[in-house]
């Protein structure tokens, strides 16, 4: 048995990552809606998303996935980013 925050009561949410969620100023917004319903505050939120936002679209997708993977699968199509952060599915590395 475990415990879980009330908010999220359902199952883990799903984001294609290459469909309109996936973009990064939607991935942003459910970040902060997250944080907030997790009582992160504001400062932490700032830090996160300031971090977020210093790189890469590989390094905002592996912020988001770090903090908050538990509660939403991310998918893509998208091989490289696949690839850089290291998925886990069973698919051949000649596919990869």
């Amino acid at each position: 048995m475990s415990i879980r925050h009330k908010s999220f009561k359902e199952s883990q949410k799903d984001i294609d990552l290459d469909g309109p969620d996936g973009n990064a100023f939607a991935l942003m917004a459910i970040f902060k809606n997250t944080a907030k319903q997790l009582d992160y505050n504001n400062d932490e939120i700032k830090k996160f998303t300031d971090d977020m936002m210093s790189g890469d679209y590989t390094n905002l997708v592996k912020i988001f996935n770090d903090h908050f993977g538990r509660y939403f699968t991310l998918y893509t199509s998208d091989k490289q980013l696949l690839r850089a952060l290291k998925s886990e599915d069973d698919i051949p590395e000649e596919e990869l």
